[in-house]
């Protein structure tokens, strides 16, 4: 593969867009049933539980302008990175306060940076994105996350080395990922993205054991699994870092863990033990 323009790439640093949104009652019910969650019906002024934003301002494209992998073409807001695999490696998150239930919202989203990194697998290009979610208070979350582009698989790659997940969790829930999980999330996100619903394409293009399980819905499960256990904390910071992809055909684990100054250690181990992703949580004193 010929090497990646990246001066051209970091062109597209600054670049802005702007959307609006409703926060209707049907999606916040739809993704309490999907995370399995007894909660009563959302009302209007209802909160609406952090990282649960990602179902809206969904990007609506018409569906002559999807890329083959289900993603939008290249070009537009994102810079056109000419790699064929995209993944989210992890993002970072202020909570100000909580969008509500019948809330008009507004993201202001910006590219951050472009850079590329020579990887064990070939050429790699991180693209990151900065979203200001605001309402009718101002600035709601703050929230930065990582998009990695990679090469096409080759026969035999080589696998990063993994590493041991934590055992000592104060409380841990395990996670069945089967086919709807991933629809459903899918669906609720607006991500038509194949690896996450077509076998045959994440299987034989893009040369992976099974569906893989997007990393917001990781993340989304830890932070679940931090309200059931801790119901009436208030979570101000959140970061996240996708280390291993999860599949499903195994089922895998999210753990929690409280630490000194308010803080909550947060990870995913697969169903051999190793680390999937891992993350932080600040809490309000």
């Amino acid at each position: 593969m010929s090497e990646i323009d990246v001066d051209h790439l970091r062109q597209w640093i600054g670049r802005s867009e702007t959307r609006h949104d409703l926060v209707a009652a049907t999606p916040v019910a739809a993704m309490s049933a999907t995370l399995d969650r007894d909660d009563p019906g959302p009302k209007p002024g209802d909160p609406v539980p952090p990282l649960w934003h990602w179902m809206f301002f969904v990007s609506l494209t018409r569906h002559s302008d999807v890329a083959p992998d289900g993603h939008t073409k290249l070009g537009g807001f994102l810079p056109p990175v000419p790699l064929p695999r995209r993944m989210f490696a992890g993002g970072r998150f202020e909570f100000d306060h909580a969008l509500r239930v019948g809330d008009d919202i507004e993201r202001v989203s910006t590219v951050k940076d472009v850079t590329a990194k020579q990887g064990r697998s070939g050429q790699m290009v991180f693209v990151t994105v900065r979203h200001d979610i605001n309402d009718a208070q101002g600035l709601a979350i703050r929230e930065e996350h990582d998009i990695v582009y990679r090469e096409p698989a080759k026969p035999g790659e080589a696998q990063p080395q993994p590493k041991p997940a934590p055992t000592d969790e104060a409380f841990s829930r395990d996670i069945n990922p089967d086919p709807v999980l991933l629809f459903r999330y899918s669906a609720l996100t607006f991500n038509g993205h194949r690896i996450h619903y077509d076998r045959s394409y994440v299987t034989e293009v893009e040369g992976y054991p099974g569906l893989i399980v997007h990393g917001p819905l990781i993340a989304t499960l830890l932070v679940d699994l931090l309200r059931r256990s801790l119901p009436d904390a208030r979570m101000t910071r959140f970061s996240f870092r996708a280390v291993r992809p999860l599949f499903d055909t195994h089922g895998f684990t999210v753990c929690g863990r409280p630490e000194a100054g308010n803080k909550v250690a947060l990870w995913a181990r697969d169903h051999d033990g190793w680390l999937a992703m891992q993350a932080s949580a600040e809490l309000a004193t």
